[in-house]
This record gives structure tokens, C-alpha cells and sequence, in this order.
């Protein structure tokens, strides 16, 4: 019964206990603190020219190209060369049995010797007949046939003579050349096949690797776009004439040697609308080979007054649309969107959306939002350190 007044009495002690301990713990918490500057890189815009370099795909391709056929029909005796080897121009590759074409170049001497002993009588007569008509011991008329025979005698020694030339021509043939110098492909006969002149089906083929060719094509809506640039002054041509072309390989790597612009088709493929452009390489080490798929980087012109921005300071929105972070008024940072026409090495080429002087940051952009304070050491002071 005595216990009732006391539990009331504590519990209203305890309660205003707590309610001061409330009001005190509220009094007492700390104000929020202002959000710390983020430290970024920036890169100052400069105005300058861009060297317009295109990269395209294609092919390379042998210089020359030689299909070895016949020039006689025979036997195939020997295959003279190694399959995939390096071959000189002249080199024998195949040798045909030359027996019966040896036989036609001893009938065609032997013909030869007898057109000479006819041509020989025949000009002693025509030299006896000469001064026998002068004394009037022999008529005009045979004077006049064995003139003519002396005249067919030198005729008949002359086709004797070509036949001679021919059979020679024709036993040379016998053995199967290279026509140019290269290397040799895989032979489609063997020793023992039945060849014929000017088949269709070549024996072997040699390719001039050295130096090589590289097609590309491009589209000619671009080359009319750069024609349209260089006429309103836009992009100018290099002042150097450099025409060197860049190459790359299908790995990835870089081709060691570089290549001069050869030629650019005259004719536009009807189908895709491209235009073939030929570049010539340096192959001395033959790593290039005909057929490889490459990528060709070529000079097109000089843009000039334009801004070159690093290309980590480029972003991409859910559109697809590229922009930056720039440094504004109070180190605040700004969204800003950018047009891009096209890229020198690790640089976009910017035509809009910033202005020379102007602060982009190339690294902390993933830390940072518009609107956010940044700090940044002097772009110049930290390129002189």
C-alpha cells in the first residue's frame, strides 16, 4: 500500500530526466559541414590544325601477277623449281622433252646449207649468163630466168633460214621460264603430264611481292564531302605533299614500312558507291602476302583552327550524343555537348561546343557531377614540372 505514492513519484522523475537529456543531446549536434572541392585534371582549349587522317579497310595485292603457261606441247621431264620459293626473272621452271624440237632444228640446218649451194650455183650462172648476153652468145630471156632463179635461191636461203630461227625459237621453249621475278605458287602438274601451247590451265603462277599493293575503298559521298571543304576553304591540302600511307594488320599491329599513295580508281562501283584507292608498300621480308585484310590510314588534309580534345575528357549520353565536363564560374562544373568530326590520333576533332581558354577535365570524371566544386593545379605550371 506505502508503495503506489513512491513508483509514481520515481517515474515522474525519470521522465523529466529524459526529457532534458533530449532537449540537450538537440541543442548540442553539430552543423552539417560543406562538401570538400574535388581534385581533377584539365586541359586548357587551344585553337590549332588537325591533320584529317582516314582510316580504311581492304586487301593487299601482288604487284604483278604472271599465270606460267607453254609455249610448245610436250612431256613435262622435270619440275625445275621449289614450290613457294623466290624465282628470278628467266629462271627455267619446267623442262619439255626437247628431242623432237632438237630434230626440227637439225632438219632446219640442214635446209639451211642447202639453200646456200643452190644460192651459190645459182649465182654463178646469173654472173655467166650476165657477160655471155653482152656478147650476144646467150638470148635475153635466159638471161632473165637465170637472173630470177638467182633471186629465188637468195629467197629460198632467207625462209631457210627463219624455219632455222623458228626450230631454235621453239627448243628455247622447251624449257618453261618465269617471266617475272617472285615467288612461285603450288605447280598444277607433275613430271610426266601431256602439256599443249597456250593452254588455258597455267602450270604455276609467280607473284611480285615486292613491292606490294594495298586496295581500299571509300565511299564517294566522303570524297565529295572532302572536295566540298577544300573548295569553301574549310581543309586545306598538306603544304609538306606528304602522300605516306599508315598500315595496319589485322592483329592490330602496325606494319613497320610505310606506303605512298598510288592511285585513286577513276570509276565509282555502282553497287556500294565507293571509290578503289591503290597504295604501294615496301615488302623486303615478304610479310605481307596477297589476300591479307589490313587497314590503311590515310592523310587527307589539314583542317585548320580547330580544337584537338583528349579523348578521355569525351563522353557519351543515353542518346548516343558526345559531351564533356568544362570548369566554370566559381569552379563549378558544366555539362556541355560537343560536335565531333572525326579524330587525330588519341584527339576528337571538336567543330562546336567549346570555346578557346576554356577548362575540360580529362581525368576525375567519374568523380565529379555538374554543379560540383573541383580544384585543379595550372595546366601549364604542371606541364613545365
Amino acid at each position: 500500500m506505502h508503495f503506489k505514492p513512491f513508483a509514481a513519484a520515481l517515474s515522474v522523475v525519470l521522465a523529466s530526466v529524459m526529457m532534458t537529456g533530449c532537449l540537450d543531446l538537440d541543442n548540442k549536434k553539430p552543423a552539417a559541414a560543406a562538401p570538400r572541392a574535388t581534385e581533377v585534371d584539365v586541359t586548357v582549349v587551344e585553337s590549332t590544325d588537325a591533320t584529317i587522317v582516314t582510316e580504311l579497310g581492304g586487301r593487299t595485292n601482288a604487284y604483278r601477277i604472271a599465270d606460267v603457261r607453254p609455249q610448245v606441247s610436250g612431256i613435262i621431264l622435270k619440275r625445275l623449281f621449289e614450290e613457294g620459293a623466290e624465282v628470278k626473272k628467266g629462271q627455267s621452271l619446267y623442262q619439255i622433252d626437247p628431242a623432237l624440237f632438237e630434230a626440227s632444228v637439225q632438219s632446219a640446218r640442214a635446209a639451211v646449207l642447202q639453200a646456200e649451194a643452190n644460192l651459190k650455183k645459182a649465182k654463178a650462172d646469173a654472173k655467166r649468163s650476165a657477160e655471155l648476153v653482152k656478147v650476144k652468145a646467150m638470148s635475153a630471156s635466159a638471161n632473165d630466168a637465170a637472173q630470177a632463179a638467182y633471186r629465188v635461191a637468195e629467197a629460198n636461203l632467207a625462209a631457210a633460214k627463219a624455219s632455222l630461227k623458228t626450230a631454235q625459237v621453239n627448243l628455247g621453249y622447251t624449257h618453261v621460264k618465269s617471266p617475272i621475278a617472285g615467288r612461285v605458287s603450288i605447280s598444277q602438274v607433275t613430271p610426266g603430264a601431256l602439256v599443249t601451247a597456250q593452254q588455258g590451265t597455267p602450270l604455276t603462277t609467280v607473284h611480285q611481292l615486292d613491292p606490294i599493293y594495298v586496295d581500299v575503298t571509300q565511299s564517294y559521298e566522303k570524297l565529295a564531302e572532302l572536295r566540298a571543304k577544300m573548295d569553301a576553304g574549310i581543309m586545306k591540302t598538306d603544304p609538306s605533299g606528304d602522300s605516306e600511307v599508315q598500315l595496319v594488320l589485322d592483329s592490330g599491329e602496325i606494319y613497320h614500312l610505310k606506303g605512298k599513295f598510288s592511285v585513286q580508281d577513276a570509276l565509282v562501283n555502282e553497287t556500294s558507291g565507293t571509290v578503289r584507292i591503290r597504295a604501294v608498300f615496301p615488302n623486303p621480308d615478304r610479310e605481307l602476302m596477297p589476300g591479307m585484310y589490313v587497314r590503311a590510314r590515310l592523310i587527307e588534309g589539314i583542317q585548320p583552327n580547330v580544337v584537338k580534345l583528349d579523348q578521355r575528357a569525351v563522353m557519351r549520353a543515353q542518346n548516343g550524343a558526345p559531351y564533356c565536363f568544362v570548369v566554370g564560374k566559381d569552379n563549378k562544373v558544366e555539362s556541355r555537348y560537343l560536335t565531333i568530326d572525326g579524330a587525330e590520333g588519341n584527339f576528337w576533332i571538336v567543330t562546336k561546343g567549346l570555346e578557346v581558354g576554356e577548362k575540360v577535365i580529362v581525368e576525375g570524371i567519374l568523380k565529379v557531377r555538374p554543379g560540383a566544386s573541383v580544384t585543379f593545379k595550372d595546366p601549364a605550371a604542371k606541364q613545365a614540372k
